[in-house]
Formats: structure tokens, C-alpha cells, sequence
């Protein structure tokens, strides 16, 4: 997620096109569920956590270890068949002792951090599904308002640094934006869906969140000495660049619809 300034070799096309497919992949995963969209889900967490493990340095054997730890339980999960109000008491238990197992195996306590980084927000959106598809459609949607409306907020009007430490593209005016477009998207995504009200008036909150994940993704890189987490998704980055902001929304849409569902 981000509001940069586009400059003569913008590869905004490529930015767009490679946008548009995920967000159709996403769409067609989240209508289907099930195995496809748990698939995807595995799949996106996989390729960030591998991301993660080269931003900070760690070994791949440790790695890809915790790769299949975290890959195994999102897709078996499932197959526990608890309900989910139980599911959310079992699933931090287990994605801990993963945490700890593969921490333990690479010796580094950022390959257990990242593992619950990564894991906690990926089943939140597994349990997000079973609860209301409604509501991850609505968790991506407010994302991807976000992404956008501050990208073209921070593109057209500029002004003051958000983080210029640690983001110097981002502006105020990219945040305001990010905020109202999410509001709005989300407003209008909950109306269509039927949504409850809780959903109709968070959307500027969930933004907000958005785009502090979406910092605090920034700042890590900084600290690694990177520009972009990965370079698999054309004009883009990586895979953990595109989600950054998706973690945290995917954690606090789930408290909002165990709330009101």
C-alpha cells in the first residue's frame, strides 16, 4: 500500500494490471471458500513468511520448516471441526507452540515473532469464512480502498510527510484520503451485503489500521535494508508489500463480526 508520487517511468500500468488480477484471484477465492480459498490463504502465508525469514537474515532450513508448520495448520485446521468460538481459543494455542517449535529449530526469535505475525491474521480470515464470507469480502474491500484512495490522495495533493523516517512517500493528505475511501467502500459493501451496523461505520477506523500496518511493514524494511519484501508480483513486490495491510484489518474484522454476528 502505497501514495507514491508517480514520476515519467511510472510503472503504474503494470501496477494496475497485476492489481486487478489479484483482486479477481481474491474475489473468486472468497466466493468459492472452502478448499480454494483456504488454498489461497496457505499459499499467500507461505510466501510471506518466506519473505520475512530473507528480510531478516534467517536460514532457509529453519525457514521452510516453519513454512510447513504454518502452511500444514492453515489448511488442516479446519478438519478440527470445533466451533468457532472455540476455534478461537484452540488456534493462538497452536499457532504459539509453532511458533516456539520453529523459533527453537532456527534459534531466532524473529522466526517465531514472524510466524505469529503472519499466522494469526491468516486464520483470522480462515475463521472470518466460516463465520461470513460477507465479511471477508468486506475485510479485502476495505483494504483495497484504502490502497487506492490514499495512493491517488497522496498523488494529487501532496503536503506534509506522513513518516518521512519511515515512509517518505506517504503524506497526511494519502491517509485522510485512505481513511474516507475505506469509509465509503465500506459503507457501501456492508449496505449491499446486509451487513450489521458495526460494519456500515468502521470502515475509516479499519483504514486507519491499514495503513499503520502498512507503516509498520515500512519500517521493517528500513531496519532490513530493503526496498521491497520480494519481487515476485510485477510492480508490486512481494507478497507481504501487497498484505501488510490486510493483517491487521483481518484480526479486527474478526472482533468486529464475533461482536455482531
Amino acid at each position: 500500500m502505497t501514495d507514491k508520487v508517480i514520476r515519467p517511468n511510472s510503472d503504474l500500468p503494470v501496477r494496475a494490471a497485476a492489481g486487478i488480477v489479484m483482486i479477481l484471484v481474491a474475489v473468486a477465492a472468497v466466493y468459492l471458500g472452502g478448499w480454494p480459498f483456504r488454498l489461497l490463504v496457505a499459499l499467500a502465508a507461505v510466501l510471506m513468511l518466506v519473505e520475512w525469514g530473507a528480510m531478516h537474515r534467517i536460514a532457509r532450513n529453519p525457514v521452510y520448516l516453519a513454512c510447513s508448520l504454518l502452511g500444514g495448520f492453515l489448511l488442516f485446521a479446519p478438519t478440527l471441526l470445533l466451533p468457532p468460538g472455540e476455534m478461537l481459543i484452540a488456534a493462538p494455542a497452536i499457532l504459539a507452540g509453532l511458533a516456539l517449535l520453529a523459533g527453537l529449530a532456527g534459534r531466532r526469535v524473529t522466526l517465531a515473532g514472524g510466524l505469529l505475525y503472519i499466522g494469526i491474521p491468516s486464520f483470522a480470515l480462515l475463521l472470518l469464512d466460516w463465520l461470513s464470507y460477507e465479511a471477508v469480502f468486506w475485510a479485502l474491500t476495505v483494504t483495497w480502498a484504502t490502497d487506492i484512495f490514499a495512493y491517488f490522495a497522496g498523488r494529487s495533493i501532496g503536503g506534509p510527510k506522513l513518516a518521512p523516517r519511515i515512509s517518505p512517500n506517504k503524506t497526511w493528505a494519502g491517509l485522510i484520503g485512505g481513511m474516507a475511501g475505506a469509509e465509503a467502500i465500506g459503507a457501501l459493501v456492508a449496505s449491499l451485503f446486509g451487513l450489521p451496523a458495526i460494519f456500515l461505520w468502521n470502515g475509516a477506523i479499519l483504514g486507519l489500521i491499514a495503513q499503520m500496518g502498512d507503516l509498520y511493514e515500512s519500517w521493517l524494511k528500513r531496519r532490513a535494508g530493503v526496498k521491497d519484501s520480494g519481487s515476485i508480483l510485477p510492480g508490486h513486490g512481494g507478497v507481504l508489500d501487497r498484505l501488510d495491510g490486510l493483517l491487521p484489518v483481518a484480526v479486527v474484522t474478526l472482533a468486529l463480526a464475533a461482536l455482531s454476528l
